[in-house]
């Protein structure tokens, strides 16, 4: 038996030489055949994966306690534009700010952002915790975070949107602040949104003027829903001025 299945396989081995001197016998020997597919002429090509964007922010981009982050202007976003969203951050934070978490936007970005895959498009919201700190910290702590995810991600695009705020007066303190991250965006040659100079939000909740009245809650700080919806339209509208609708990390 031994002799007979020798002589069977050798005559086997001997007809595939014979037939398929290219391909060799893959098939009878129980592996695949490894052969490449050619595009047919006039084929489209396939469609571009769908982008992932990360935020990262304050209570504006996750939400605010008893809120849910599907309803912030970050998700409304990524709805509009189609891409598949990662919201990171908490309520009262910043780049210097800690809030009741007692952990700044450095440490939140390596805890649930830092380790995971390169993204197509970061986007980092902050300032409107930090007015009351010294404008050259918030810079030199903004500056550390985007250089870290630079470093980490070089093929990611990033994008820096300033303090948003729920009334067309924000106090002085604040302004130094959008300041501050405006020229270190401009030092890291990255995009810079401004919703304070872009005016999205007008007038004043408590005085039942402007927009404010219709997007603001009592608190005269956050966004209701629909709040969130429209900064997302003003959001899309940045990005899309800036060429960022469609990121990729190429």
């Amino acid at each position: 038996m031994t002799t007979r299945r020798a002589r069977r396989g050798a005559a086997i081995l001997a007809l595939c030489l014979a037939s398929f001197p290219a391909t060799g016998c893959g098939a009878f020997a129980g592996e695949p055949t490894r052969r490449s597919s050619p595009v047919a002429a006039g084929a489209k090509p396939v469609a571009a994966a769908t982008p992932v964007v990360m935020f990262l922010g304050d209570s504006y981009t996750v939400g605010e306690r008893g809120s849910l982050p599907e309803y912030t202007y970050a998700a409304a976003t990524a709805r509009l534009l189609g891409w598949q969203p990662v919201l990171a951050g908490r309520g009262g934070t910043g780049f210097l700010a800690g809030g009741q978490v007692q952990q700044s936007f450095g440490t939140l970005y390596e805890s649930q952002l830092g380790w995971r895959p390169a993204p197509d498009l970061l986007i980092v919201s902050g300032g409107h915790n930090d007015w009351s700190y010294p404008p050259p910290q918030v810079a030199a702590a903004a500056r550390e975070l985007l250089e870290r995810a630079r470093q980490r991600w070089p093929n990611t695009r990033i994008a820096l949107l300033g303090p948003i705020w729920g009334s067309q007066a924000p106090p002085r303190g604040a302004l130094a602040v959008r300041d501050a991250l405006r020229g270190v965006a401009d030092q890291l040659g990255m995009p810079f949104i401004d919703p304070i100079a872009e005016q999205w939000i007008t007038g004043n909740r408590a005085h039942g003027t402007g927009n404010a009245s219709r997007f603001i809650q009592r608190d005269g700080t956050h966004p209701n829903q629909e709040g969130h919806r429209y900064l997302a339209t003003r959001l899309v509208e940045s990005l899309k001025r800036l060429g960022l609708q469609h990121p990729t990390s190429s």
